[in-house]
């Protein structure tokens, strides 16, 4: 997984908690996401930030191109137009699940490098999940597609 411009370090040690239970393997931290250095990020994750590898990253597009050149298939999760439910992926395997600011989502320039955007179905009026929690729900409804 990617996480670029997590501000919280709640939602970021939560998130390495819920990778560590699907079977992630590497969480990249970007931009401004705070790492298991933090101790709130560490707190939340419960140990899990020893089981998850992690690295953190200036430059998440660049990592992003990085990861596809090595062949990695690149899933943001994002509302928009270009988006699929999340529940229509195929095969998620050799892939990286971009998650973004709880603010702005995910920068525009990762969703043009995404192999695909995928967004949750919601029913309410609000648009959006806490990025822990969509982090989660993504990451069970791609767990039953292969990972």
């Amino acid at each position: 997984m990617l996480l670029d411009n997590i501000r919280s370090a709640w939602n970021v040690g939560s998130i390495l908690r819920s990778a560590d239970g699907f079977g992630f393997s590497h969480a990249y931290l970007c931009g401004i996401t705070p790492t298991p250095e933090t101790d709130a990020v560490r707190k939340t994750a419960l140990g899990a930030e020893e089981s998850v590898a992690w690295s953190h990253h200036k430059d998440a597009a660049l990592l992003a191109q990085g990861l596809k050149k090595e062949g990695w298939k690149i899933f943001a999760l994002e509302e928009d137009e270009r988006a699929k439910p999340v529940g229509q992926v195929a095969n998620f395997t050799d892939a990286v699940l971009i998650v973004g600011s709880e603010v702005t989502g995910v920068d525009p320039e990762l969703l043009d490098l995404a192999n695909e955007i995928l967004y949750i179905p919601m029913r309410g009026q609000k648009r959006s999940f806490n990025a822990a929690n969509a982090f989660s729900i993504a990451a069970y409804a791609l767990s039953k597609q292969g990972r």
